[in-house]
């Protein structure tokens, strides 16, 4: 069976260099290409500088630097600022101006799926839904850690979905939802920011055998008198979750695109968390079409001690995913759809 996955990057990915100056957008686009990685994830608010004022003639300039280079836009990411007035969050009928703004100008600059941040509530999105379907773009809700994909919350998107009988809404999965194992760059830094390793290390084992984060908070901070830096790993683990891979396909409907999260990627081009040898082949079970948007985001843990490499490390994941596409390619029986 050929499946119809296809792989981007989100340029969220190559935040250090860009911010750094090292990389412009065009480089980032170009290396994505040179990798196959076609598709690009776009964040107006971090990579359009007029934004949201964008005009015509800049968005016919961004698709002419897409087209230099084979590529084309996969997703446009959101974002919702309730706190733009000092003195009160914004209103409803705002927070819906807001994201209509947001899925006009996606639809300008040719893009059908949105990435809307986890905390936009479900009735607010049934607000938005008209003008999403007359637009013709999917509102995907960012399911993201500690969220999972059977989380009330995103049941209750899921349930607005099934009563308007919409393809308009549904959920964007970030793939930081399936940690299996706590991310050795992270415990490396907690290290150097003073834990000791046999502390860190009971996190670690408390993280692998899934034991409650609140237990091991305790543990740490009453019971091992913990330091700043042992007490914030322990809480880390309230925001590192690993959600039932084999749950994907039931979901599989309601999305389009993923954020392909990962803090790093080993030489041999395997993630040592996060569990994509399990997601993967059920994606490709499922019949699924869309996106895998790589989303690096070690630059954080490692950028104290040594340069920030994010091209590699997006090369990296890249072969895995060609890898473990092929191999579930393989495994399905004959005749698969």
């Amino acid at each position: 069976m050929r499946s119809k996955i296809q792989r981007g990057i989100s340029l969220y990915s190559f935040q250090e260099e860009m911010f750094l100056g090292q990389m412009s957008v065009e480089d980032v686009i170009a290396f994505s290409a040179s990798i196959g990685a076609r598709a690009v994830e776009i964040l107006p608010e971090q990579n359009m500088p007029t934004f949201p004022n964008i005009s015509d003639a800049q968005i016919a300039q961004w698709h002419e630097m897409l087209a230099r280079h084979g590529a084309h836009f996969s997703c446009y990411d959101m974002f919702l600022d309730t706190k733009r007035h000092k003195d009160r969050l914004l209103t409803d009928d705002e927070q819906v101006e807001s994201i209509q703004r947001d899925l006009r100008l996606c639809h300008r600059l040719g893009i059908r799926n949105m990435r809307i941040l986890i905390f936009v509530r479900p009735d607010i999105l049934e607000r938005c839904v008209p003008l999403a379907e007359q637009l013709d773009v999917h509102m995907g809700v960012e399911v993201h850690a500690p969220w999972y994909l059977d989380h009330a919350w995103i049941q209750r998107t899921i349930e607005v979905a099934d009563r308007l009988k919409t393809r308009h809404l549904g959920i964007l999965p970030d793939m930081g939802i399936f940690m299996k194992h706590y991310p050795p760059v992270m415990r490396a830094r907690y290290e150097r920011q003073g834990a000791r390793p046999e502390v860190t290390q009971f996190i670690v084992d408390s993280h692998e055998q899934k034991i409650m984060c609140e237990y091991t908070i305790y543990e740490v901070a009453v019971k091992m008198q913990g330091n700043k830096a042992e007490v914030a790993m322990a809480e880390s683990l309230r925001h590192n979750p690993y959600a039932n891979p084999r749950r994907i396909g039931d979901f599989a409907p309601y999305f389009r695109h993923i954020q392909a999260k990962f803090y790093e990627m080993t030489e041999d081009c395997r993630d040592p968390s996060l569990d994509y040898e399990a997601v993967i082949p059920e994606l490709v079970k499922a019949g699924w079409e869309g996106t895998l948007s790589s989303e690096y985001e070690g630059n954080r843990w490692i950028q104290d001690v040594q340069p920030v490499d994010s091209r590699e490390q997006v090369r990296r994941q890249h072969v895995m995913f060609e890898r473990l596409i092929a191999q579930a390619e393989q495994a399905q029986p004959a005749g698969a759809q």
